[in-house]
């Protein structure tokens, strides 16, 4: 999969065009996003064309937002790679950038649709763009000239609400990691590196792996959670903690801690890259009166955890 980044104004090479586009930002890309972006690879293979996505990065909150910090359901490099598995060839990133922002509809259209090729572009019933975000998709219909093709897709719904990034969010912030698992079409993803943590774990007998996500990631509440946790290829059943550790907690502590007891293996994890598969919820995170009440509360978890992960296949 070939990926473009650009800056406006720069435009870069993209060699003699023909390509079937999907816009959006596509945070999660749920299953509202796969039905946008599926749209787009059958018309790329109805009329020969090279089946693309066109997407942005930062999210416009962060630049016009004049947010802290943004977080995302789909880090940008995971994106990528959710993408390429979908049978998208080329990814169009645009950096979004105040200038950016500053382009009316018809100049996004003309330097960024019809400028790098695009023959049919789909695009989501919300989709906005350009200066104020008063570009719809009936402008790119307007603007076309016969140019290229365009398709707008209708909402998707679960439950007779809408599959959106703000709802899954919503789940995720509560929790519900199985809940945003049926709207994303799969588990949510956490990617990261094992780091060395402050060993307690391995003290009371349950050694843990300690991972510090990915820059940027959004996290579910803090509990105690049954994951699939991937390291070189291989996924092992575990127990995660996300939370604060209130047993434990050292003064001043305020950033959430992912630590992740690993079920049958043994080894050095140490500065590996890894991924956290959330699947289910087991239970809050709580304060415990001492170490050994902690212990035993750990030993049901596991317990819980691999009831509920043998319903599950490791894929």
């Amino acid at each position: 999969m070939k990926i473009f980044n650009i800056l406006y104004p720069a435009m870069p090479d993209t060699g003699a065009g023909g390509y079937s586009v999907a816009a959006g930002f596509f945070d999660g890309v749920h299953r509202g996003h796969q039905k946008v972006i599926g749209h787009a690879l059958e018309v790329a293979e109805r009329e020969g064309l090279i089946p693309a996505v066109m997407t942005f990065d930062p999210h416009p909150s962060a630049v016009l937002g004049n947010k802290k910090e943004v977080t995302y359901i789909t880090p940008i490099d995971q994106k990528m790679e959710i993408l390429e598995g979908m049978g998208v060839e080329a990814v169009f990133v645009i950096r979004f950038t105040k200038e950016f922002a500053s382009l009316t509809p018809e100049m996004f259209i003309d330097a960024y649709v019809k400028g790098i090729g695009v023959r049919h572009i789909t695009t989501g019933f919300d989709f906005t763009f350009g200066k104020f975000g008063k570009g719809t998709p009936e402008d790119l219909r307007r603007f076309a000239e016969g140019t290229y093709g365009v398709s707008v897709i209708g909402k998707v719904e679960e439950d007779g609400d809408k599959v959106s990034s703000t709802r899954i969010r919503r789940l995720l912030g509560e929790g519900d990691v199985r809940g945003a698992a049926g709207l994303l079409g799969r588990p949510l993803m956490t990617d990261g590196t094992v780091i060395e943590g402050d060993k307690r774990g391995r003290l009371i007998g349950f050694p843990t792996a300690n991972v510090k996500p990915v820059k940027e990631s959004f996290l579910p509440a803090p509990g105690v959670y049954a994951v699939f946790f991937e390291t070189d290829g291989v996924k092992y059943p575990g127990v995660l903690n996300a939370g604060y550790r209130p047993t434990f907690k050292n003064p001043g502590e305020t950033e959430l801690s992912v630590e992740v007891n690993l079920i049958g293996f043994e080894g050095d994890l140490y500065g590996k890259e890894v991924r956290v598969l959330w699947m289910e919820r087991i239970r809050e995170e709580r304060k415990f009166d001492g170490v050994d009440a902690l212990k035993e509360q750990i030993s049901r978890d596991k317990e819980e955890a691999e009831k509920l992960l043998s319903g599950h296949a490791r894929g």
